[in-house]
């Protein structure tokens, strides 16, 4: 079963690619550059995986060979002969077939476009504030300013898509669109999850320490070429913006709402006076975001021995705590603490994105 399964699957990635082949020499293609690029750099990995396939075809004709000579063969020698041969290629095949896995995920069209062309990536970033109530608010606002930091640390620009004030102070929601040469999703994508706070709320007059959690939720920038939405699927509401921006916005239905009907997801953009460049926004994050959900859903329907630390999507993980009264940051899913928790705060995050950078390769 376990040749059959592999079989298929190498059968699926020589398929891929011939249409690679074909394509690369089309005009249109050529042409176009990037996708040129994009393609070409596909094309030379799956080259060397069918190369392995052709290698693997061949010591399963071999065993075949073998295993006719041991069974229809008279002369002693030979069998002997084929006996060690078999021995020889049911080692190699083992060796082979425990490495396959790995060989295939890493690999396969899709993960290969998901985990090198989506690094390269810019990103939408969405900070909510989750328990804690006003003090998880107040969190949302100190870790967007944290990334803010880092932002200017990396050479990135960053846009504010929609906010949405906290009760008192802080946010309830904030979306980003952030921009950079490169990687800014490579680096990014490792935050989303829950991130937890423990430390001494400014309003608690007994001097308790309380936990507080937000969610932060990193999708990759999908551009209008690349994702075609159609219009027919897409519930657009008008409303009145709620945010800065003076009179004009509160007399206006500048502020826009889409559902996309077919998965129920919902966008909200209000930080522009002009509701058309609020529609181009929303859009925008409507993109990621249901690019984001059929991605999870192939991780889920593939059950993948090796799982990225990114590879579910589950942002109900809790994968950060910040340690205030310890002066630590300890992220869970590689078990390592910072003890300079004022330094990660002001944006000082690349060493801990390294780690899981390091972690997530080492897989």
């Amino acid at each position: 079963m376990k040749k059959i399964s592999l079989i298929k699957k190498f059968e699926i990635l020589k398929r891929e690619f011939h249409e690679i082949s074909n394509s690369i020499i089309q005009p249109h293609i050529v042409s176009n550059q990037k996708k040129y690029k994009t393609l070409l750099k596909k094309y030379r990995k799956l080259e060397e995986i069918v190369n392995i396939y052709e290698k693997y075809k061949k010591k399963l004709t071999a065993l075949q060979e073998a295993n006719s000579i041991l069974k229809n063969d008279s002369d002693p020698e030979m069998k002997e002969i084929a006996y060690l041969e078999k021995n020889k290629i049911l080692k190699d095949l083992s060796d082979f077939e425990k490495k396959s896995d790995d060989l295939l995920f890493s690999t396969s069209p899709t993960t290969e476009k998901e985990n090198l062309e989506d690094d390269h990536r810019n990103a939408i970033v969405e900070l909510r504030s989750g328990t804690g109530g006003n003090e998880a608010c107040l969190f949302v606002e100190d870790i967007l300013r944290m990334y803010i930091m880092y932002f200017k640390q990396a050479g990135w620009k960053y846009k504010i898509i929609h906010a949405q004030k906290g009760g008192i102070q802080g946010y309830k929601e904030i979306i980003l669109d952030v921009s950079g040469k490169e990687g800014v999703y490579g680096n990014l994508k490792f935050e989303s999850g829950v991130h937890r706070v423990q430390r001494i709320p400014k309003t608690e007059s007994q001097g308790r320490v309380h936990t507080s959690a937000i969610t932060v939720a990193v999708l990759p920038e999908i551009k209008d070429i690349e994702m075609k939405i159609h219009l027919s699927d897409i519930k657009k509401d008008t409303f009145r913006s709620s945010g800065s921006g003076g009179q004009h916005v509160n007399k206006t239905e500048s502020a826009v709402r889409l559902t996309h009907l077919p998965t129920k997801i919902t966008v909200e953009c209000q930080e522009e006076r002009s509701q058309h460049k609020n529609f181009e926004k929303a859009m925008n994050v409507l993109r990621s975001r249901i690019y984001q959900n059929e991605k999870e859903k192939r991780f889920k329907e593939r059950s993948i021995k090796r799982k990225s630390l990114v590879s579910t999507g589950d942002r109900s993980v809790k994968i950060r705590t910040y340690n205030y009264p310890k002066g630590r940051v300890t992220d869970h899913r590689i078990h390592k603490s910072i003890y300079n928790l004022v330094g990660f705060m002001n944006g000082n995050i690349q060493e801990m994105i390294n780690f899981l950078k390091l972690s997530e390769k080492n897989q």
